[in-house]
């Protein structure tokens, strides 16, 4: 009887020990009274968190008289900062502030996306680093930038040479820190590669480690051969695959998300680690050039233009262009709107329906083909395209291995008249489809915007709150987060958003960016 009450006083006092030594435990940062949503897909639960140089020191039993600094987080929700994986924030050295992807909770993003990046990517992550970002910073070495830099736009098959050239810059850029290598098959140079040369160079991207990230050959008409495709690079090399912003982009195949999504399961099935991200709109944005058929883009801009004013080669160009958009479904381009045009800002926001009124009077099918060729002779235009049905968004994003994305880049607040997504995507899903339309739920919707991506593309130490990660942050009310930006008025701020802590340090409060510049170049793994 003595020894067991001997043993419970000894074990109380251990108990009132470390008690009263977690009690003494000092943090830069105490956030109280949270309903935490850990980014692994687990309830929320209630709870604490302490924060010391950067990372994430301890969760639960904190007070707030242990904390240099104190958020009182009774109401919101604190989870994981929000990382998306496919950006073209490539520009972020000049644009180091990146409001709109700070005001959206976003804290980690990977640029070089659809085949584009830096070059020299050591001499960009450095600039990068100089410049002090505000959000930590990743990139993958693109396709198009290594075929532009050994083949020019050339229609052919690379050399042998030539081969080897590109899968020399390709390791380069994974040795200077790429976390993979990205394909923009839609887009010049790269849709004119076999499928043969996309694996050779995803070869030297997979023996380092990296990711294989792609903007597919096709998103319409051919959707389902283009996801093959991509799976078939994850299959031949072993290496993990990212389809990036899946989507039905034509009215004459909505509904095949749901064929696509099954490849994507067979595959995984079958051991291929495949997932998907998307944007949580029934809009997409990408150039006019897309709009034109790939040969007559062949070489360099002279080469084009004279093309494109020859009478004969543009009757051909231009009857290519409405077959193509027939077989997708339409019968003209006023799905399409102008985002930016630099040769004449009256055009932004106009519909290519009504630049063709405006340049000729006219508006009819052909008027707007001829207004694209005048278009794309004065530098081409940055677009946004209204093709995709909410049937399939909603079915893409029910998918477990879909994550959230946005597709944007840095936005200069108040120019043009770009896609909303840059300022509203990862609000829009927590505001629209989380607690208005109910497609998935909360935790589900942190999950696929913090630890699902994290893992995929391998950001140790980032995507969910636990002890030893590094303390990004967002504190978000469930019940008002919502997005602003419109299509047709896309310069607004999401509401909200509370806080945002990158590496420790606040970013975002009160709703309001603070300009801090916290954070990091985030290098591949070794």
């Amino acid at each position: 009887m003595h020894v067991r009450l001997l043993c419970a006083t000894l074990v109380a006092a251990a108990a009132c020990a470390a008690a009263a030594s977690a009690q003494r435990e000092t943090f830069d940062l105490v956030i109280i009274n949270a309903r935490i949503v850990d980014g692994t897909g687990a309830p929320a639960r209630a709870g604490s968190l302490g924060i010391r140089k950067g990372l994430i020191a301890r969760i639960g039993g904190v007070t707030a008289a242990q904390g240099a600094r104190v958020i009182d987080a009774r109401g919101e929700v604190v989870a994981p900062g929000f990382v998306d994986v496919h950006t073209h924030a490539d520009d972020l050295a000049e644009r180091p502030d990146a409001a709109n992807f700070i005001r959206m909770g976003v804290t980690t993003i990977v640029a070089g996306n659809c085949g584009s990046s830096a070059l020299d990517l050591g001499e960009a992550l450095q600039a990068i680093t100089d410049a002090g970002p505000a959000v930590n910073y990743a990139t993958l070495i693109g396709h198009n930038t290594v075929r532009s830099a050994v083949m020019g736009r050339a229609q052919r098959a690379p050399t042998v040479v030539e081969l080897q050239r590109m899968k020399s810059l390709v390791f380069k850029g994974m040795a200077e820190g790429a976390v993979g290598f990205s394909t923009g098959l839609q887009y010049i140079p790269g849709t004119y590669s076999t499928a043969h040369e996309v694996i050779e160079l995803a070869r030297v991207a997979a023996n380092e480690g990296g990711i294989y990230a792609t903007h597919m050959r096709n998103e319409g008409t051919e959707l389902l051969a283009a996801v093959a495709e991509s799976i078939h690079v994850g299959s031949m090399l072993r290496m993990p695959v990212q389809i990036s912003h899946l989507k039905v982009d034509s009215p004459s195949r909505w509904g095949s998300s749901t064929a696509a999504l099954t490849l994507i399961d067979e595959a995984r099935k079958k051991g291929v680690d495949v997932e998907a991200d998307q944007y949580a709109y029934t809009a997409g944005s990408s150039s006019l050039s897309i709009r034109f058929p790939s040969w007559a883009l062949e070489g360099t801009n002279a080469e084009v233009a004279a093309r494109l004013n020859n009478p004969d080669t543009w009757a051909r160009v231009k009857r290519e262009m409405a077959q193509l958009l027939a077989e997708r479904g339409f019968t003209d381009l006023s799905w399409a709107t102008v985002a930016t045009y630099r040769a004449n800002e009256a055009y932004n926001g106009l519909t290519m329906k009504a630049v063709a009124q405006a340049m000729f009077g006219r508006d009819g099918a052909d008027d707007q083909l001829e207004a694209a060729r005048v278009v794309m002779l004065n530098g081409g235009a940055s677009m946004v395209y209204h093709f995709m049905t909410e049937d399939d968004v909603e079915r893409i994003m029910r998918h477990p291995m879909v994550g959230i994305a946005s597709d944007a880049g840095v936005v200069p607040f108040g120019s043009g008249v770009p896609h909303p997504r840059g300022l509203g995507n990862t609000v829009r899903v927590l505001g629209r489809y989380v607690r208005e339309r109910k497609v998935i739920s909360l935790e589900e919707a942190v999950r696929k915007m913090t630890s699902l991506p994290a893992r995929q593309f391998r950001l140790t130490g980032r995507g969910e709150i636990r002890v030893g990660a590094a303390a990004d942050l967002v504190i978000f009310d469930p019940a008002q987060v919502a997005d602003v930006a419109t299509f047709a008025a896309p310069h607004a701020y999401p509401m909200g958003i509370s806080h945002v802590i990158v590496n420790g340090v606040s970013a975002v409060r009160g709703g309001e960016a603070l300009g801090t510049r916290s954070g990091q170049v985030v290098r591949r793994s070794s």
